[in-house]
């Protein structure tokens, strides 16, 4: 298990700053890089969309959902095909 890092952004004009563990960090620049935006532009998306939670746990459950949503998809093409 590896000690969060903590990295700060302008979110909407305001700054912030969020920890978070390495292989999350990793995957937020992967997601970033995949869908050609900074990553602090995929950090504002997901603070828009994060409700009243912290901005930390809502990167972190984005991600899940993210990784899980793209297995899920790998999977219903596995079974098509």
């Amino acid at each position: 298990m590896t000690r969060p890092v903590k990295r700060s952004f302008t979110i909407a004009g305001h700054r912030t700053s969020i920890s978070l563990e390495a292989p999350f960090w990793e995957a937020l620049r992967t997601v970033a890089a995949e869908e050609r935006m900074p990553m602090s532009q995929l950090i504002a998306r997901i603070d828009t969309a994060r409700g009243q939670g912290g901005l930390s746990s809502a990167v972190r459950v984005w991600v899940l959902q993210h990784y899980q949503e793209r297995a899920r998809r790998s999977a219903t093409d596995a079974n098509a095909g």
